[in-house]
């Protein structure tokens, strides 16, 4: 998948979206760190998964990936793979540095995550995130994630759940 230019307020600069890359781990860590440790506090399940995102995400069957603006990662999101159900990932990890927000990052990496699940054949995509974090609940409902009820949650923090159920690419040639 090769990167993918967003519109911006400034035309200047051009925001790319790519999959993730060896190297890549810092920039992972940082963007979900401040986030985290902003609003809720790092947990161990974080750690876990920034200690080695390439084993604890993509080696399992999921991806990551990041935005660009000049050469700077400034975007994030995850998907893992639920081994516990046939073609479901788990978006997670989504992430802005907060000097770009607002301007479309956020929804550049969710939209290349789906197209890559849809690439993959998933059917479902499920996320765990928290009620205070308006902007990203807005953002999963925009692209069509619906809320559902409580689950059994990894994270002290979850507390808002949804899922988006994705139509298989054969069925639209029917």
């Amino acid at each position: 998948m090769g990167a993918q230019p967003v519109l911006r307020e400034d035309p200047a600069s051009e925001v790319t979206v790519r999959i993730f890359r060896p190297g890549d781990e810092s920039d992972f860590r940082r963007l979900n760190e401040a986030w985290i440790a902003k609003y809720f506090g790092i947990e161990f399940k974080d750690e876990e998964t920034f200690a080695d995102p390439q084993h604890k995400i993509i080696e399992p069957g999921g991806q990551i990936f990041l935005a660009f603006l000049d050469g700077e990662a400034v975007g994030t999101v995850g998907l893992r793979r639920m081994p516990s159900e046939s073609r479901s990932y788990e978006l997670i990890k989504m992430a802005t540095d907060e000097r770009y927000q607002r301007r479309g990052i956020a929804r550049a990496v969710v939209q290349a995550a789906i197209k890559w699940a849809k690439q993959q054949g998933a059917r479902r995509l499920y996320l765990e995130t928290n009620h205070a974090l308006i902007p990203a609940i807005t953002l999963y409902e925009s692209v069509g994630f619906r809320h559902m009820p409580p689950q059994a949650t990894r994270y002290k923090r979850a507390d808002v759940f949804m899922e988006m159920r994705l139509e298989p690419e054969w069925l639209k040639y029917i």
